[in-house]
């Protein structure tokens, strides 16, 4: 069930957009694809099998918040905000900085009368890879702008740009994190969710689409 909090580095998810970079004169690492303001497309979760398969055991019913929407590939979030630097991989680390915004969109997990949703997510690339988000319980603010999902972006495929300027980034891993994983426990009153990076319970893989200026 954790699974579906995806997001996505995004879901990673997140702000890979621009992709690789050339080295200047002075031998500072230039980026290859900056947006200072992102203007729109979706970060998509692609959820992982033991992630559907956790939420049928748990009886778990997940669903759509806001403008998310369910596509062919899995749940998608509308990019509403955000910026994004990317350079070349090896040039600097973190190679992929700034965060991606999805404002008005989430998912939701409902199971035994109580429905938990997670919404208005934010994916941080940076040396803490994470996403964040609100949550609420039953239609009450539970908690604000709280770590929901850990991103590994050591699985992120090479991102690529479009002639049309859409730049795309697949691959990102998503788990829990501990916070949400203890939250959703506690909430609905089982033990079987674990959190941290690489080591939580997987949610699935992001593929992220971005254009801006």
């Amino acid at each position: 069930m954790n699974k579906v909090l995806a997001g996505t580095a995004a879901v990673g998810l997140a702000a890979t957009m621009a992709a690789c970079g050339s080295d200047s004169d002075s031998g500072d690492p230039k980026p290859q694809g900056q947006f200072k303001t992102l203007t729109g497309q979706t970060t998509t979760v692609v959820p992982a099998k033991s992630f559907t398969d956790a939420l049928t055991q748990l009886k778990v019913t997940p669903g759509l918040v806001g403008n998310a929407k369910m596509t062919s590939e899995g749940f998608a979030f509308p990019i509403t905000g955000g910026n994004a630097t990317i350079y070349k991989k090896g040039d600097v680390k973190p190679y992929v900085q700034g965060t991606i915004e999805h404002q008005g969109s989430g998912l939701s997990l409902t199971a035994g009368g109580i429905k938990v949703e997670l919404t208005n997510f934010t994916v941080d690339p940076g040396n803490n890879s994470k996403l964040t988000g609100d949550v609420s319980a039953n239609g009450k603010s539970v908690v604000k702008d709280a770590k929901l999902f850990d991103l590994d972006g050591s699985t992120l495929q090479t991102p690529t740009i479009s002639k049309s300027g859409v730049a795309t980034l697949k691959g990102t891993t998503i788990y829990l994190s501990q916070a949400a994983a203890d939250l959703l426990n506690q909430t609905f009153k089982i033990n079987v969710l674990k959190g941290g990076s690489k080591t939580g319970t997987e949610i699935g893989t992001a593929i992220i689409r971005a254009t801006g200026k």
